[in-house]
């Protein structure tokens, strides 16, 4: 926790400080090495933990494709949204799926949320991704039931050029 920011308060430690903590040199690897533990214990504090060393190591999302799109559909953590935002980095159509998935289902502690927000995020995501892949999963949301959705499935094509 100490690498995190908060208001009014800068980190009290540095990612060189934690990486010699756990006797590594690569922050991606100290990270992807603890969120596939976190994964494999489904310990949601220490999936938040991982991904904090992730952002503090500067971490190529690449590397992170695959357990991310595999921990997004668990329901035993939160960070959804930092997932999304990840996934929504690589521009890959491999995130497609996830991110077509991000918006319909809502994470039980964003039940409250009528404005949409993961979805939002997600629908940007494929928004920024090239290909008939996104452009398809776009159209499917363009006749969503949900208003939001189908306005920002709306949005993103019509971005794209592709109304």
């Amino acid at each position: 926790m100490g690498l995190t920011v908060a208001p009014c308060s800068p980190p009290t430690r540095t990612i060189d400080e934690v990486l010699a903590h756990f006797g590594e040199s690569d922050g991606g690897a100290l990270a992807l090495r603890l969120l596939g533990d976190a994964m494999e214990r489904q310990d949601a504090d220490d999936v938040e933990m991982a991904l904090i060393v992730k952002a503090a190591a500067s971490a190529s999302v690449e590397e992170f494709l695959e357990p991310l799109i595999e921990l997004f559909p668990a329901d035993w953590h939160r960070e959804y949204e930092d997932i999304v935002s990840s996934l929504g980095k690589l521009r890959s159509p491999k995130t497609v799926p996830t991110l077509l998935l991000a918006t319909h289902w809502v994470p039980e502690y964003l039940d409250w949320d009528e404005n949409r927000a993961l979805a939002v995020q997600a629908i940007w995501a494929l928004g920024a991704i090239p290909g008939p892949e996104a452009r398809e999963a776009l159209e499917d949301l363009r006749d969503d039931e949900n208003e939001i959705i189908r306005e920002n499935a709306v949005n993103q094509l019509a971005r794209r050029g592709e109304l």
